[in-house]
Order: C-alpha cells, then structure tokens, then sequence
C-alpha cells in the first residue's frame, strides 16, 4: 500500500513537499487508520513554529530514508480503521483526534474504553497523553455528524481558549477588569471571547485585529470593543491582562509599553504572525511590566482534568462548546478540498499569512 506525506523542513517552514511512500507491515497489537479529513489553521503554523520546543515534530516521523531535517506538521481530523491487529479495536471504526498531513497513520490502541483509546505507541509517550487520546465517534456524546467540520476548524481551538479562561477566572483575571486579545479573528481568541461572555462577564473582552478583519470581528459580537492594531494608543490604560496569539514581537512590546504597571498578566499563546515573532517572543527583554508567560494548553488540561474528572469536565467544556457553536458556528464558510496536495498549498498559504478569518478549510486526502 502506498501513502503520502507533506514534509516540511524545520528550519524553512515555508518549503512542503508532497511525498508517496510504501507502508510497512502493520506491528502486532496495531491499528492502520486511514485519514478521511482534517482542518488546516493557524493552529497548525503554531505546532511548526514552536515544533522542536514542545515536540510537536515528534509526533509523526516521516517515513524511513526522508532526509534530515524534515517534519509532519500535526493536524486535527478524523480517520476511519482499515486495518487491525487489535482486538478490541475493528475495521471500520471511525475516530477523531491527532493525525499527520498525510494519508495513513499506524497507532497502538491502550487504555481502551468505550469513548476512546490511548496511542501506545513507543515514541510518542514522551509527549502529552492530551494529543495521544483518539476518540471513538460511536459513542462520542460531542459527535454531531453534522458538525465535523466545525469541530475540526474550531475545536483544538477552542479547547484552548477554554482552559486559558479557566485558568485567567481561577487567578481572579490577577485583578484586571479587562482582557486584550490580539489576531481577535482568529479561532482561538474567539473561543476564549466566548468563553469569558460566559462565565467571566465581568471582565471586558477587547479584540485587536487588523483594520480589514474589524468588521468581520464585530459580527460575532463576542467582543465588548474591536481596535484595529494601529489604534492601540486609543485603549483605556487601566488594569489589563494581555492574551497575544500573533507571537509578533513589536505588538507584544506595543502592549506592554502602553500599559506599563497596568498590565498584570502577559500570556503568550500561538506564532501566528511568524516573520515578526524575534526575539521578544517568550522573553521578557527590555519590555516594561511583567514577563510574558509561554501558555501551553495541554498542560492545563491534565490540571483541569486532574482536578474535574474526565467526565465532569468533559461536560464543562462540552457546555461552553455548545455556546460557543450557537454564537459563531455559522460565522465562517467551509471549504472542503480533495487530496493531499491541497493541505500542502493550504499549510503554505497560511505560512504567507494568506488566511482568510472567513473561511475554514477541511482537507479530504
């Protein structure tokens, strides 16, 4: 059987290459998932940008003989079981979890239940069991049929729009009375906007975003104020906690010198604007106020989840998602695109910063 692969060099992220490769016997106790889809977001750019600081190249080695210095960015998606070594897991099953830009991925099902199973898999148990769980669609309490698309798009996302308020309200927002989110139209500042509306809607939820993504901003009416970023000036300098999804190290300094002794929490999350992230992303040099502090998702959830319970918690999230859905489910257009190569010119595009807040692509391989 032959797959493909995109690899992508580490140290060039806007150089993809679409590989084919012969699979290997499937090992003892194995699965052989096929991908049916998955989403390409600005999540993805993250995953390439930090890869080799949060191991997320480590995932998915591409296949044997690729040359050195080659990745598989990670993507969210769905896949469907076509070949097992396993009893407990049969062919055509589906699932939904963590899978590479590729057609084929081998896991080792451990941990089994009815609503998921673990990747045993040697190399990825270094690596958070968040992004090793794939969930069993049949009895999935979140699967909507109708709604694996937006799932895959918002999602991951969202998820970690969640924990960040989470974690924000269980600090009491560190005594601010509003929140900054820069690239406001990107999918994750909008989970965490619908997350606060509801359950912090004390705190002020201001948008920054560029001035031709204001308008669409302001259509989600998650935000209390959209601000284009040239007009940051404008913003009242009053006790704030910054969330920066862009990783653009000017803005990062932008903020930080405008509300200088007024911001009392500066949380990096994501590298969207990647050509810009230098060197003041992740460090807090020469920048007034407190150091920006690296928010990695997964490590909340084992907290959250620790302290919740799988179940209680899975129905904590499960009741902002549903909110959120209802807010801005409709808000973006879904693109579905067949084949592989068109994850390869997607995942490039959002590389150049071509990505269209409007829009969410679901790849078919």
């Amino acid at each position: 059987m032959t797959l493909q692969q995109v690899h992508v060099r580490k140290d060039a992220l806007d150089n993809a290459t679409l590989v084919e490769a012969d699979t290997a016997p499937l090992a003892d106790g194995a699965v052989r998932l096929k991908v049916e889809s998955f989403s390409v977001t600005a999540n993805n750019i993250t995953y390439a940008v930090v890869g080799d600081g949060f191991m997320y190249w480590d995932f998915f080695p591409p296949k044997a003989n690729a040359p050195e210095g080659l990745g598989i960015a990670p993507m969210w998606g769905h896949a469907v079981v076509i070949e097992s070594n396993s009893d407990a897991i049969a062919v055509g099953e589906r699932v939904y979890g963590y899978l590479p830009m590729g057609t084929h991925l081998d896991v080792v099902p451990g941990k089994v239940h009815p609503g998921g199973f673990t990747d045993m898999t040697d190399y990825r148990q270094p690596m958070s069991p968040v992004y090793n769980t794939y969930t069993r669609l049949a009895a999935d309490p979140e699967h909507d049929p109708a709604r694996e698309a937006e799932r895959m798009i918002y999602g991951p996302l969202f998820k970690t729009g969640f924990i960040i308020e989470y974690f924000m309200r269980g600090n009491d927002w560190f005594g601010a009375g509003q929140v900054v989110m820069t690239s406001a139209s990107s999918k994750t500042s909008l989970g965490l906007a619908s997350v606060a509306k509801q359950s912090s809607p004390q705190v002020k939820r201001i948008g920054l975003t560029s001035a031709g993504n204001v308008e669409f901003v302001k259509s989600t009416g998650l935000y209390d104020d959209v601000v284009a970023y040239d007009d940051l000036a404008s913003l009242e300098n009053v006790p704030t906690v910054t969330v920066d999804f862009a990783g653009n190290g000017k803005l990062l300094a932008s903020l930080h010198h405008h509300y200088g002794d007024n911001l009392k929490y500066s949380c990096l999350v994501g590298a969207t604007h990647i050509e810009e992230r230098g060197s003041t992303f992740g460090s807090g040099a020469q920048l007034p106020g407190p150091k920006p502090e690296l928010f990695f998702a997964p490590s909340h959830f084992e907290a959250f989840f620790k302290e919740h319970g799988p179940q209680e918690g899975g129905k904590m999230a499960a009741a902002a998602w549903m909110g959120f859905l209802d807010a801005v489910g409709d808000a973006v257009t879904i693109e579905r695109k067949p084949g592989l190569e068109a994850a390869r010119t997607t995942y490039l595009e959002m590389v150049g910063g071509s990505v269209n807040p409007a829009q969410g692509i679901v790849v078919e391989p």
